[in-house]
């Protein structure tokens, strides 16, 4: 059985035992942290490679004691000339987790979605190269988009879903001590990460 046939199972088994209502059209993730109750709806429809990818994460447990480990501040990010305002998240393998392959960049230009405050997002370097860690936005923040500077190869990131509860939750967490590296000191622990409502079909084909 391949890991997308595992993925699909796990899936509809997990729908099943929890009792989870119909699937919605933008399925939401809990996540439980140290800081707070952060509620995610996802884009399924306009950004599906990226909201399975971070469902499948969700559902294996792959991001319970992982952490927000890191607070990008507009006010203090000077040294770049396309300041942002994220909080950046991964699970506790780290931000470069490759315990599952990378998946192909969904462009702005392309969802249709923009970074805008709440927005959730996957963290990159270079294009087709996200796997498990991501980012909420929370001011609005244009420069993350296709086209956008933020990045130098101008592709932007791939916005997937948004903060339906607890945005200030994050923009708390976005304010906490961090060193000179913006590493938060220290980290905000995320206990649990789960789905709230059935996958989506686009999951399970």
């Amino acid at each position: 059985m391949g890991p997308k046939h595992i993925l699909t199972a796990t899936l509809l088994v997990l729908a099943g035992c929890a009792g989870l209502p119909p699937e919605q059209p933008r399925p939401r993730v809990a996540l439980d942290t140290t800081a707070g109750r952060i509620v995610l709806a996802l884009d399924a429809e306009a950004a599906p490679i990226s909201s399975c990818n971070f469902i499948s994460y969700v559902v294996f447990g792959d991001y319970d004691n992982g952490s927000f480990f890191r607070t990008v501040v507009r006010d203090t990010n000077t040294a770049n000339p396309n300041p942002i305002d994220v909080i950046q998240a991964a699970t506790p393998r780290g931000s470069d987790d490759d315990a599952r392959p990378p998946i192909p960049l969904e462009r702005t230009r392309d969802t249709g979605l923009r970074h805008r405050a709440g927005t959730v997002s996957m963290a990159r370097d270079g294009p087709d190269s996200a796997t498990s860690s991501f980012f909420i936005v929370t001011q609005d923040t244009p420069s993350l988009d296709f086209g956008g500077a933020r990045n130098p190869d101008g592709q932007g990131f791939a916005a997937f879903g948004r903060v339906v509860e607890g945005l200030d939750v994050a923009r708390r967490i976005q304010k906490m001590p961090a060193n000179a590296q913006e590493q938060l000191t220290p980290p905000v622990v995320i206990r649990s990460a789960r789905l709230l409502d059935a996958a989506p079909s686009v999951c399970t084909r």
